[in-house]
């Protein structure tokens, strides 16, 4: 049975339709109904492509997991690694891994089975578990960069002002911080009523996209989205930009041998900074400013933001940091050794 197309829109399949007019029944009073589940389109226009595009997807996530689990590994097993910049990319990994893995098995199954259904209250964990953890390492980024102020800055008392207890706070500050700012999304987007599309152009749920669905006023949630962004990603981003202006204050005055030294400690942080933070920016701003038709520049920066820094992060400190790397070559050295007969 052919499909027409309704203006400029494009045709969608007849089961969405299906399970849009049950979504927007009426409910008991005649007006509106709440949200029990949404459909996840995936990639928008690349439906007969996904099934096939979720291999290489599916092997970067691999690679995420695998990459940032030695990282874990390395520091936990080599005792002289439990140091404070360690320690933090230790953190760093395990945030890695856990954001990945709140979309990524789930887009495999949309990609490959068609499972596109999701339950409401299942959406809305997946959203909170995303944007928290996003807090979380936003907030790990900026005690990385903390810790190579007071190491470049002030060196004597690196060790007295960073101790592993200390640190071990931080980490624990990292946490409930993230889970704060993110506890009051879940009466945000509750207090909605959907009665118009439960159709999500994104491979899984975000706050900008499941609020726009919403058949009431949304200046609440704007608001306090705005206000999430501006104190956990704007102020982590303006005291990391501070702390690299002091620190490059301080190296100016170095020799040229101390100064290549303390730029080679500082790189693979800056690295790892440049590829949390452009995709998280980018992606806010196509949400704030796009246009409406413009559906697949948001979904690939948002499988981008989720997907790149859990792949790159253990590769870029693999490469750029001397002690991660020979732990690294050492221990697939022995893994070798032991595989041969």
């Amino acid at each position: 049975m052919e499909e027409s197309d309704s203006g400029s829109r494009e045709p969608i399949p007849a089961w969405h339709w299906l399970q849009l007019s049950f979504f927007t029944m009426v409910g008991p009073n005649g007006n509106e109904s709440s949200a029990t589940y949404f459909i996840l389109i995936g990639l928008p226009g690349l439906e007969e492509a996904q099934f096939w595009l979720a291999f290489p997807l599916c092997s970067l996530y691999l690679i995420a997991v695998l990459g940032n689990l030695t990282i874990i590994y390395i520091v936990r097993t080599e005792h002289s690694l439990h140091e404070p910049m360690y320690i933090f990319l230790c953190m760093l990994s395990g945030l890695d891994v856990l954001i990945s893995t709140s979309s990524m098995p789930k887009m495999m199954a949309i990609f490959w089975f068609n499972s596109t259904t999701i339950q409401f209250d299942a959406c809305l964990l997946q959203m909170f578990a995303i944007h928290s953890l996003s807090g979380m390492e936003s907030t790990v980024l900026l005690a990385m960069a903390f810790d190579r102020y007071v190491a470049i800055c002030h060196p004597l008392r690196h060790a007295t002002v960073l101790t592993l207890p200390r640190v071990t706070k931080i980490g624990m500050a990292a946490v409930v911080r993230g889970v704060a700012l993110m506890a009051p999304l879940p009466v945000f987007i509750k207090r909605l009523p959907f009665c118009s599309s439960n159709i999500l152009s994104h491979s899984y749920c975000l706050h900008q996209d499941v609020m726009k669905l919403a058949c009431a006023d949304i200046h609440v949630n704007i608001i306090y989205g705005l206000i999430v962004i501006i104190s956990a990603i704007g102020l982590d981003s303006l005291l990391i930009s501070l702390s690299y202006l002091l620190i490059l204050k301080t190296v100016l005055g170095l020799t040229r041998e101390a100064q290549a030294k303390a730029f080679g400690t500082c790189v693979s942080h800056v690295c790892a900074v440049f590829i949390f933070y452009v995709p998280f920016i980018g992606l806010s701003m196509v949400h704030r400013f796009g246009k409406q038709h413009d559906s697949l520049l948001p979904v690939i920066l948002a499988n981008t933001y989720l997907l790149v820094p859990p792949v790159l992060n253990p590769i870029v400190y693999g490469v750029k940091t001397k002690e991660i790397r020979q732990r690294i070559l050492r221990l697939f050295h022995v893994t070798t050794h032991t595989l041969d007969p």
